[in-house]
């Protein structure tokens, strides 16, 4: 397949994560040092900028502004919720011809593949060249292919850090504390929470993620149980927690731009088990709840060094792949390698239509019950979330 010559777009969709702009400038540095990309243009606001051809020249941008940019959280070219139909990818297709876009690099979920997946089809079928790669992103963790998402390990280590704050203030003054973590249909975040337990008797006591059913009955026992075993109990829930049959448990009735009922936007499903434990084990019980909300994709200076290095990588993966002249579209993905105990990170390419539309759950050997997730899991997440705080205890020396 020859070199391929023209102009580069990049876009960022979907939620934003603390390291997605290391992608953006790992795309930007890595399209400067090749002779097939003229010109680097960032479309504000994803897809939808490119169908309004609302373009900003990314090129002009000094090196000292990119490393800056590098290290701020959430989408420097804003971010959309839009999935575009097929008339709209057309419509963009004919923005690319305008403007002699031959490389696309959309930063993003399985959303974002998918819509590179239809722009893909419609060159494909219009005979138009245009390379077309998904970056991968998101704190969720739920993408196929990949061994885990560039932003999750530093949403991860947040999680973790703040249960175990959560932990000692618990301790401090016990009682039972809630709190909810991201996580639609996946429980990879809540599981991050895990790492929280340095000592036997340390929260999170119990860890409820959406792979399991959940029911008010099994909740109401869990938090006695662990209650009586410690006089305090602290819970790890996902907002995607549900009864059998995939049931929600709680609805605001509200909706997103996607359709989805809207989980983090409120302290709701947190107040609701609050008052469920009132209820159901005594009004007199000191019962508190907290939504990380979405301080757990955006909070700035705390992020996984291992997650920022890798995400600047997947960008640069993403140009020399594209540029290599070989593949025509892909996703990035990350693998896992380990040597002499060490972990190590691998970057490679897939096809778009292996991480289009569908998510990835949790893996099943990671649960433990109901309500836990096993020990093993300390081993996949450790390498991702780096340097971790460590919290120190008195020895309570009687006299």
């Amino acid at each position: 397949m020859s070199i391929l010559k023209g102009n580069a777009l990049i876009g960022q969709s979907g939620g934003p994560t603390c390291v997605i702009n290391q992608s953006l400038v790992g795309l930007i540095q890595e399209a400067a040092g090749t002779d097939a990309i003229h010109r680097v243009y960032g479309a504000l606001h994803g897809i939808a900028g490119v169908l309004a051809e609302d373009f900003i020249d990314l090129g002009k941008e000094s090196n000292e502004t990119l490393e800056k940019v590098a290290l701020t959280p959430c989408a420097a070219l804003r971010s959309v919720r839009k999935k575009p139909t097929r008339e709209e990818c057309e419509a963009a297709l004919e923005v690319f011809k305008k403007h002699d876009i031959r490389y696309f690099f959309y930063i993003g979920g399985n959303d974002s593949a998918e819509t590179a997946h239809i722009l893909n089809e419609l060159a494909v079928e219009q005979g138009y060249e245009v390379r077309l790669f998904h970056v991968p992103k998101t704190i969720d963790n739920d993408l196929r292919v990949t061994d885990h998402c560039p932003g999750y390990g530093s949403a991860a280590k947040f999680v973790a850090s703040a249960f175990m704050g959560d932990n000692q203030d618990n301790r401090s003054l016990p009682g039972i504390k809630i709190d909810v973590v991201m996580g639609r249909h996946a429980g990879w975040l809540t599981a991050a929470s895990l790492l929280a337990r340095e000592h036997a008797d340390d929260g999170p006591h119990l860890i409820y993620v959406p792979e399991v059913d959940f029911t008010i009955d099994g909740f109401l026992g869990d938090v006695d149980r662990m209650y009586q075993k410690h006089g305090r109990c602290l819970v790890a829930v996902s907002e995607g927690v549900h009864g059998p049959g995939g049931e929600p448990i709680f609805s605001t009735g509200e909706v997103d731009s996607h359709g989805n009922v809207q989980l983090s936007g409120s302290g709701a499903l947190g107040d609701f088990l609050a008052a469920k434990v009132k209820d159901g084990l005594g009004k007199g019980l000191r019962v508190r709840a907290d939504t990380f909300g979405y301080l757990q994709r955006s909070f700035a200076g705390y992020y996984s060094e291992v997650d920022a290095a890798e995400a600047r990588e997947v960008g640069r993966t993403a140009v020399r792949v594209a540029t290599g002249g070989e593949t025509p579209h892909g996703s990035i993905y990350i693998g896992r390698e380990t040597e002499d105990g060490q972990y190590r990170a691998t970057f490679n390419v897939t096809e778009l239509k292996n991480v289009a539309k569908e998510t990835r759950d949790l893996d099943a050997g990671f649960l433990a019950g109901t309500s836990d997730i096993d020990p093993s899991f300390l081993d996949y997440v450790r390498p991702l979330v780096g340097k971790m705080p460590s919290a120190g205890r008195l020895s309570d020396f009687g006299i």
